[in-house]
């Protein structure tokens, strides 16, 4: 029973710190609140702040083994330009959260499933079929009905969230691809030890020309450094949570718990920022993409070892996510060899 309540634990934890992020992100950028309007500045900063973090947890604490070594091939080749799509997706993530509401954005990322289908699909890695193309039909369907009945459309806006589906979608494909096939296995955290700092330099060279110059026009600083720190800080242990919630669970369990998150995130929005305006329409729209999503992840799940090697922790974006493998988890490996990390704070 104690196990039992403490696997709970942990899953309405990843829930509280996952749909947190995405609020505390929302505020911090809005000029209704915190007015820090730099999402490239932020998002350099949560890389920062991971690269630093993970470094202490793996190389000092020694939380994780680095038990595969990483060539400078594999992290050239490999891990770069994964951490490359990452830092672009999370720019563009964040940066729509200045145009449009936090829960018309969470409808939006429902559509990557059908993201990454199709990517899959020019790449190889997946093949056409009625009972697919119907899941992702059904899918795009909820997404445009959701997206007729938002109130406070923007197409600039739109455009950066998908952008930002787009460039996830790209990056699990890659994971797909270039580590997947290349042997290389890594857990939640050990990925971020990696990206983190490929990901930061990559936003570094925008913020430069695109922020900083904005920035250093302001005289007086307008926002509190502790709260930034105490943002980034969210960050890292929205991915703490996440290896929790593996190692404690199935991927079943984390699907679940990544759908339950994302209504929440949608409906909880509605009340705490004054541009999140539901309608019937948008209800309407995202219960018919999330049930595509949850046929989509039915059959993903029964394939022959679906559940070991497809799991996904924020598969709506997480999400943060349905095709990076994770390894081996300390006490876990049975259970989720080869489950999937979430992206930070999507």
């Amino acid at each position: 029973m104690a196990e039992l309540l403490l696997t709970y634990a942990y899953i309405l934890l990843y829930i509280a710190l996952s749909s947190g992020q995405i609020f505390f992100n929302k505020w911090v950028l809005s000029s209704k609140f915190m007015n820090f309007p730099y999402p490239v500045a932020l998002t350099l900063l949560h890389m920062v702040f991971s690269t630093v973090l993970c470094f202490f947890v793996v190389k000092v604490l020694k939380v994780v083994k680095l038990d595969q070594k990483i060539t400078f091939d594999i992290y050239a080749t490999s891990i770069f330009p994964i951490g490359a799509m990452f830092a672009t997706t999370l720019w563009l993530g964040n940066t729509a959260y200045l145009y449009i509401s936090v829960a018309f954005a969470q409808m939006l990322k429902a559509v990557m499933p059908v993201a990454v289908f199709l990517i899959g699909v020019a790449v190889g890695l997946e093949s056409l079929n009625l009972k697919m193309l119907l899941i992702m039909s059904v899918i795009s369907l909820g997404v445009l009905v959701a997206s007729y009945g938002e109130i406070g459309f923007d197409w600039v806006g739109v455009v950066y969230q998908l952008g930002g589906v787009i460039g996830e979608a790209s990056r699990l494909i890659c994971i797909e691809i270039l580590l997947k096939q290349k042997g290389v296995k890594l857990n939640p955290l050990t990925m971020m030890y990696y990206i983190s700092p490929c990901s930061a330099l990559c936003l570094f060279v925008p913020w430069v020309f695109l922020e900083k110059p904005k920035m250093d026009l302001i005289q007086e600083w307008p926002s509190n450094p502790w709260i930034l720190s105490l943002n980034a800080l969210c960050t890292f242990a929205l991915n703490i949570s996440v290896v929790l919630v593996i190692a404690h669970t199935s991927a079943v369990t984390i699907r679940v718990a990544g759908v339950v998150k994302d209504w929440v995130v949608v409906l909880v929005s509605a009340f705490l920022f004054s541009d999140s305006k539901l309608t019937p329409i948008n209800i309407v729209g995202y219960g018919i993409a999330i049930a595509g999503v949850a046929a989509y992840n039915k059959l993903k799940l029964a394939k022959p070892g679906g559940e070991a090697e497809k799991a996904l922790p924020n598969h709506l974006v997480n999400m943060s996510t349905l095709m990076q493998q994770v390894g081996f988890i300390p006490n876990a490996k049975a259970k989720c060899e080869g489950c999937t990390q979430t992206a930070i704070y999507h």
